[in-house]
């Protein structure tokens, strides 16, 4: 079965009076609402746009759209209860949810609506587009919004820049990989997909994650997805970063403290073990945690029990760790530098966030995606091909985060100008 990671409500065929035919696009991505509302309005669609799952349903409640198209996930609410809420307040809607089709006959499936196979090829189309030709493509204007009771004006025919072979039929290896992509790990290179793949294999469990990569390669983004795939995703994400906070706070910090247990502990207080009960424990940049308070989160892992600082008191806490390191981990424990028995015990899933270098393929992707959220609190900006030369031929030592600056400040630079050129790219004193 073909993966499309949207689901679509789109509603029956009678209608009393004709009305313009209007698609409400709900998705947290820019990038992702701003090619598939190019593709419907060149399919003569009125098109609407939503961030999150409450700002459809209130839209849904205003302008009564003739299909409602949502992304894989919505930031703010659960996806399923949304689809089934929605559902029960259109009944009229058609309403297909691509995240449980591929299990076969779902609860959300209904009958196919009018409009199916046109919508179903616009989102095959905002899928696989090029994302090139969209950067290159002049901006649509807004379509006009006709008078209450009147049939809308033929919107003219409009030519998309789309490869002949974005919307044929995938083969089983290109359905494969875009059922494995998340939405938030940008890219479609083989390692990229590793990575979403590993996600998803070990979400779903208890297991303890290790995640490994270079700095500024995403490793944050990684372990949220887990969390946002795991049974806890509605308890709570609670991360520290070891080598930020002081080795004579960190412990504190960690594990909690009673009051009076050290100089300035003016109040009890409960750590981020604690913080993070029956959700995820994110340890960044686990290898700078010094060898004595390894000894004790040692103790935690194995037994789920706490003691706070300056207290005798164990307190039982049930949170999923997952850590993260730029450093050779293993050859730590080696060497003694990190203690192997608690890598064994954080090492049980290892995944690895590739450089950017590794995956320089994803680079006009991932342009995309930056300068589409920057388009959030600021116009949107395009970027000329002198500019993307320009970036294709760093060799990016900062990674991913080291490109979301560059382009933030290419934007900024660029001031009222719809263009990056690549008079603003700037690398910053070190290049």
């Amino acid at each position: 079965m073909q993966s499309i990671p949207v689901s679509i409500l789109s509603p029956s065929s009678a209608a009393a009076l004709p009305r313009p035919r209007t698609a409400l696009v709900a998705s947290a991505d820019l990038s992702f609402r701003k090619r598939l509302s190019r593709i419907l309005i060149g399919l003569r669609w009125q098109v609407r746009e939503a961030e999150g799952g409450a700002e459809a349903w209130a839209e849904a409640e205003r302008s009564a759209p003739a299909a409602v198209i949502v992304d894989s996930w919505l930031p703010d609410l659960d996806l399923g209860e949304f689809l089934r809420d929605f559902r029960g307040r259109f009944p009229q809607v058609d309403l297909i949810a691509n995240v449980v089709a591929a299990a076969g006959a779902s609860e959300f499936e209904s009958p196919r609506g009018p409009y199916r196979e046109e919508l179903l090829y616009a989102l095959r189309c905002s899928q696989d587009s090029d994302t090139a030709a969209w950067n290159s493509a002049p901006d649509l204007p807004a379509p006009e919004q006709p008078e209450a009771g009147c049939r809308p004006k033929p919107a003219a025919a409009r030519t998309i820049p789309i490869r002949p072979e974005a919307c044929a039929e995938d083969s089983p290896a290109a359905a494969a990989s875009r059922a494995e992509r998340l939405p938030e790990l940008v890219g479609n290179a083989p390692c990229m997909l590793e990575v979403s793949r590993r996600v998803r294999l070990v979400a779903p469990r208890r297991t303890p994650v290790l995640i490994e990569g270079p700095t500024g390669s995403g490793k944050e983004l990684v372990a949220e997805a887990v969390h946002r795939l795991s049974p806890r995703s509605a308890r709570p994400f609670v991360a520290i970063n070891c080598a930020a906070i002081p080795e004579a706070l960190l412990e504190a910090e960690l594990f909690g403290h009673t009051r009076g247990a050290f100089t300035g502990a003016v109040q009890a207080r409960a750590g981020r073990i604690e913080a993070a009960d029956g959700g995820t424990l994110f340890l960044d940049e686990i290898g700078e945690m010094p060898l004595a308070l390894q000894a004790k989160l040692l103790r935690f892992v194995e037994c789920g029990e706490l003691q706070r600082v300056g207290d005798n008191e164990k307190v039982k806490v049930d949170v999923r760790i997952v850590a993260a390191t730029h450093r050779p981990l293993a050859q730590q424990a080696q060497s003694g530098v990190f203690r192997s028995d608690l890598y064994y015990r954080l090492a049980v899933f290892l995944i690895r966030t590739p450089a950017l270098a590794e995956h320089a393929e994803d680079l006009p992707l991932l342009v995309e995606h930056f300068l589409g959220r920057l388009g959030r609190s600021m116009p949107v900006k395009r970027i000329d091909k002198r500019a993307m030369a320009r970036l294709e031929a760093h060799d990016w030592p900062g990674n991913v985060r080291e490109l979301e600056h560059v382009l933030e400040r290419a934007a900024i630079l660029a001031g009222d100008a719809p263009v990056v050129t690549a008079r603003e790219i700037d690398f910053g004193p070190a290049n």
